[in-house]
């Protein structure tokens, strides 16, 4: 009897000191997606991106352009080549298709390069922000909008910190 006593009154404390604790946290959210989509700063990072990105593509589709011709030929031609000629076409499109996916992990790493060397300057540049934001605003803990399931309006903070990311970033 003393030991559920002794729980029910530790599970009271508990509960008034988280209470109080909580009562204490003012909570934001903000839209890290938004603020780099919107500011100016982000859509000149992504504007770099993506000029990259569709030169990169255009490569590419010419290089599976070729290797898709290159099949067909090899389809069409064959019923008349040797034995040694059908395998030397074989390894040569073998070696073109592997040469055409060694190009496209290597853009891969070349766009998250390029993600890496033009958000990580804002990202950086945005933690401070949304750092100074919330507290001038009297928040004491900001998440990120896609992790809360409902929030108010006015405890968004991503109009603010594009602003100020704007203004700073000039």
């Amino acid at each position: 009897m003393n030991r559920i006593a002794a729980l029910c009154a530790a599970l009271c404390i508990l509960l008034t000191v988280s209470s109080a604790v909580a009562a204490e946290i003012k909570t934001a959210v903000l839209n890290i997606q938004d603020v780099l989509t919107k500011s100016s700063a982000g859509l000149a990072a992504k504007d770099k991106i993506e000029k990259r990105m569709q030169d990169l593509k255009a490569s590419l589709d010419k290089d599976k352009n070729q290797l898709l011709a290159f099949q067909e030929e090899m389809k069409k031609k064959a019923s008349v080549w040797s034995e040694d000629k059908k395998q030397e076409q074989l390894l040569e499109f073998q070696k073109k298709r592997r040469d055409l996916e060694a190009k496209q992990d290597n853009a891969n790493l070349e766009m998250k390069n390029l993600q890496d060397r033009y958000l990580a300057p804002i990202m950086k540049e945005l933690e401070n922000i949304v750092r100074e934001v919330a507290k001038s605003k009297g928040y004491s803990l900001v998440l990120p909008s896609n992790a809360v399931l409902y929030y108010d309006n006015s405890v968004d903070l991503t109009a603010d910190v594009t602003k100020s990311l704007n203004a700073k970033l000039k």
